[in-house]
């Protein structure tokens, strides 16, 4: 890139920089007391000339300084080299904040809180993808002879639990025998396998056993089989409020959270992001969304040991911090992967 580029690149962003800090449009005047950019005023506002006339930057008023558009934003982004690493401390915080939950549910909701303080954005984070998860366990608890609970844990923490209503009553040593059956089938098993392992224990159960084999398999196979419905946690809605000024006259705000009730979009943009070791971010209108126009979605995996469970990330206006943003989101990400690759 020239030389002339690249001094362009720097007045763009420092425009970006001080619009996110102020909200107010910035002039050339701003850019030479507060940036040392090594040249004259008129050298200044001709580099502004051709930025705007390349669609970097806009002029929202006559005789106002200059905003970032979506597509200043977008090459801000785009020439991020170099994300502000957390401190040790802010570190240890976010392991030792994740780490005292109790459950599944209590990690996700934890993480969201903290995403959306870092960022003081909206936070969003998606309950683990069933079809990537392994059974770590199956426990049969007999509640009355006719009577069972089933209750699979997976690796990424998830449990579900389903009642298995017999026909015939079992007595300690035939639901010994069943509950071992299930547990050798199953054990390791990622979730669309373990359906047909279900499947195939019932094909080939002893005669004996094909009774409440097959009574058990059948609401088992329901528990395994990936449902349509996947589930967001959010948290730190209020913050959008924050930003009132952010988003258009007559609705901008309140189309960003129909967006956000409805999750189905939300979703579809974390599906785009489950790569653990890179963060998305999707500025205006490359969020596909009617809704989400007036916002910047920054996103990413989370997993442990190279499988991606599901998808977390921020929604906020385009006006954001993008590299504390994209730092922090990358953060809870990897430490949310870890708690409950422990767990």
């Amino acid at each position: 890139m020239s030389t002339t580029d690249d001094r362009r690149f720097e007045i763009l962003r420092a425009i970006v920089t001080d619009f996110v800090a102020t909200q107010e449009p910035i002039g050339s005047k701003a850019l030479v007391e507060r940036h040392h950019l090594g040249v004259s005023s008129a050298t200044v506002r001709n580099d502004m000339a051709v930025l705007e006339a390349e669609g970097y930057i806009a002029q929202p008023h006559t005789s106002s300084g200059r905003v970032p558009t979506d597509k200043g934003y977008r090459l801000f982004v785009d020439r991020i080299s170099e994300v502000k690493p957390l401190s040790s401390a802010e570190r240890k915080a976010i392991l030792s904040f994740l780490d005292n939950a109790v459950d599944l549910d209590d990690v996700l909701r934890r993480s969201v809180k903290l995403l959306a303080q870092l960022t003081r954005q909206v936070a969003v984070i998606q309950y683990p993808v069933l079809s990537t998860a392994r059974v770590r366990h199956l426990e049969v608890v007999s509640l009355s002879p006719e009577r069972l609970l089933l209750v699979v844990i997976t690796d990424t923490g998830r449990v579900e639990q389903r009642m298995v209503s017999l026909r015939s009553a079992l007595d300690d040593d035939t639901l010994a025998r069943v509950r071992s059956l299930f547990g050798a089938a199953l054990d390791g098993q990622r979730l669309e396998e373990a359906s047909y392992a279900v499947a195939e224990l019932a094909n080939n159960a002893p005669a004996e056993l094909q009774e409440p084999i097959l009574e058990i398999a059948s609401v088992l196979v329901q528990t395994l089989v990936e449902r349509d419905e996947d589930r967001l946690v959010l948290g730190g809605t209020s913050n959008l409020a924050r930003s009132l000024s952010d988003f258009p006259a007559g609705g901008g705000m309140d189309n960003v959270l129909e967006a956000l009730e409805e999750q189905v979009v939300i979703l579809k943009l974390l599906a785009h992001a489950r790569q653990s070791d890179s963060v998305t971010v999707q500025i205006g209108e490359e969020t596909l969304a009617e809704n989400l126009r007036s916002t910047a979605v920054v996103s990413t995996g989370y997993g442990a040991s190279g499988t991606v469970f599901g998808g977390l990330g921020v929604v906020g206006p385009t006006r954001m911090d993008y590299p504390g943003t994209i730092a922090s989101v990358a953060a809870v990400a990897r430490y949310v992967g870890e708690v409950l690759a422990d767990r």
